[in-house]
C-alpha cells in the first residue's frame, strides 16, 4: 500500500509543505476549510467593484531565499516589482531616499543613509554603532530581552527610535520595539538589512496573492494528489484526521499528518495530551489593518513610501497612475475598535500630509480591512516557548511561520517551516512499510 499524507491548511506553510512533498513524487490529500488558498496571505473580492483585492499588502524581501524558491517553483517568480530604494517621508512632507548600491556588500546603503535628511548627524552616528555590533552579536540572552531595551543599551536617541528603529521593527515584525524580541529584531538587521543590497531589495507583488498560489493545485495533482476546499477538519492525529467533507463526516487515515492551522485552530485541532498545546494556546497575536483607497487622479508618483511618525506606515502604489493606493498600518492595536470610515479619513489625512499631489484629489473608493490575528505577538515570552514542528518520533507534524524556524511572523517562515515539515514527513513515509 502507498503511504498516505495529509496535510491541513492551504496557507503558506501547508502549499510550501504539499509542494515540496509532490516534487518527491508523494501524493498528499490537502484540506483547506475556506474556499482559496493561501490563508493570510490571500485575496478578498470588494462587494463595490467586484475587484479581487489583497487582505493586507504582503512583501518579500532579496534575503527571503525559501519564499523567492517557492515563487519560482510555482512559475510566479516574475510576478513581483523590485526596488532597492525607499521613500521616507516626514511629517513636513520632506522625502530621504535610501538606495541600495550592487557591490558595496554591508555599506550598500551607507552614502544615501549618510545623506538623508530624516535623521540627524548624531542620530546617524549612534544608528551605525549600533549596526558594527550587530554584525558580531550571537548573544543567547536576545531571546530573553525586548529590542526596547538593547536600544537604551546601546543608548540610542530617541530621534533616532521614533524615525528609523520604530519605522522598520513595526514594519518587519508588527509588533513595537519595546515588547519585540530583541534575537528576531537583529536578525531583521543583521539578515534582512545588512548584508547585501539584494538581500534588502523589496519586492511587491503585481497580481493579487490569491493567484501566485493557485499554481501548487497542478503540482499536488500531477503528483498524484489533491486539494479540497471548503473542508472542515475537526480533530488531527498522527495516524489520520477527521473532518466534513461535502457534508459527510469522514475519518482519512494517513502515515503522516501535517498540520498547518494557524496556532490557536492547530490547539483545538490537537489531541489535548499534546505537550504543544499549553504553548500554542499562550500565543498572542499581533493586528495588521490594510486600507484600500482610490483617487480620481494620480497621488503616489514612487512605487512606495514610507510614512515617518504618522499612524499610516507604508503606501503602496498598486496601478500605474498612483490612483490607487495601499496603506499599511503594522502592530495596529488602537486601530482595531475604529470604523470603518473612521479609518479611511485617518489614512487619508495622512496621504494628503505628505504627498502633495492627493491634497486636491478627490478619494472615490476605499475599503478597510482589519486582520485581528495577522501574526504572533513577537514577544521574549513567545520566542522562548516557541513550538517545534514535531515534539516527538511520532507526533502530528506541525507547520507555519509561529514555529521554531527563527524567522520573524513572514512568508519566508511560513515557506521554511512548511518545507521542514515536508522533509520530516518524507522521513516517516520512507520507513513505511510498502505492498
Amino acid at each position: 500500500m502507498t503511504p498516505r499524507t495529509v496535510i491541513v491548511g492551504g496557507g503558506l506553510a501547508g502549499l510550501a509543505a504539499g509542494v515540496r512533498l509532490a516534487d518527491r513524487g508523494i501524493a498528499v490529500q490537502m484540506l483547506e476549510s475556506r474556499d482559496a488558498l493561501g490563508g493570510r496571505a490571500s485575496s478578498v473580492v470588494d462587494p463595490a467593484t467586484g475587484r479581487l483585492i489583497d487582505n493586507c499588502q504582503h512583501v518579500a524581501m532579496g534575503c527571503c531565499s525559501a519564499y523567492r524558491g517557492f515563487c519560482d517553483r510555482l512559475g510566479v517568480g516574475d510576478k513581483f516589482r523590485w526596488t532597492t530604494q525607499q521613500w521616507w517621508h516626514e511629517k513636513d512632507g520632506r522625502v530621504s531616499v535610501l538606495k541600495s548600491v550592487p557591490g558595496l556588500g554591508p555599506l550598500h546603503s551607507g552614502w544615501s543613509f549618510a545623506r538623508s535628511a530624516f535623521l540627524t548627524s548624531a542620530e546617524k552616528l549612534a544608528v551605525a554603532r549600533a549596526f558594527s555590533k550587530f554584525v558580531r552579536w550571537k548573544d543567547e540572552s536576545l531571546k530573553a530581552r525586548t529590542f526596547g531595551d538593547v536600544l537604551d543599551e546601546l543608548r540610542q536617541p530617541a530621534g533616532a527610535i521614533e524615525k528609523f528603529w520604530r519605522p522598520v521593527i513595526v514594519s518587519a515584525c508588527n509588533i513595537q520595539p519595546e515588547l519585540c524580541v530583541a534575537s528576531l529584531a537583529v536578525k531583521v538587521f543583521r539578515d534582512g538589512i545588512m548584508p547585501s543590497a539584494h538581500a534588502a531589495s523589496v519586492g511587491v507583488p503585481t497580481v493579487p496573492l490569491r493567484e501566485l498560489y493557485d499554481a501548487s493545485i497542478g503540482i499536488i495533482e500531477r503528483a498524484g494528489g489533491s486539494v479540497r476546499t471548503k473542508a472542515r477538519v475537526f480533530h488531527v492525529e498522527q495516524d489520520g484526521v477527521r473532518a466534513h467533507i461535502d457534508g459527510d463526516e469522514q475519518t482519512l487515515e494517513a502515515d503522516a499528518v501535517i498540520c498547518a492551522t494557524p496556532p490557536e485552530v492547530t490547539a483545538d485541532l490537537l489531541a489535548a495530551s499534546d505537550p504543544r498545546v499549553d504553548a500554542l494556546r499562550s500565543i498572542e497575536h499581533s493586528p495588521i489593518l490594510g486600507v484600500h483607497l482610490e483617487f480620481d487622479r494620480p497621488a503616489l508618483e514612487t512605487p512606495h513610501a514610507v510614512l515617518l511618525e504618522r499612524g499610516t506606515h507604508w503606501l503602496f502604489r498598486k496601478d500605474d497612475e498612483g490612483r490607487r493606493l495601499h496603506a499599511v498600518i503594522s502592530a495596529a492595536d488602537e486601530w482595531m475598535p475604529m470604523k470603518g470610515l473612521d479609518i479611511v479619513d485617518r489614512v487619508v489625512e495622512d496621504v494628503r500630509a505628505v504627498l502633495p499631489a492627493a491634497r486636491d484629489a478627490e478619494l472615490v473608493w476605499s475599503r478597510a480591512i482589519k486582520e485581528r490575528r495577522a501574526t504572533f505577538a513577537a514577544t521574549p515570552a513567545f520566542e522562548q516557548t516557541r513550538v517545534a514542528n514535531t515534539s516527538d518520533d511520532a507526533g502530528v507534524i506541525l507547520a507555519g511561520c509561529y514555529t521554531d524556524t527563527g524567522w520573524p511572523a513572514t512568508m519566508e517562515g511560513a515557506v521554511r517551516s512548511g518545507e521542514r515539515a515536508a522533509a520530516i514527513a518524507a522521513e516517516r513515509l520512507a520507513a513505511v512499510p510498502t505492498g
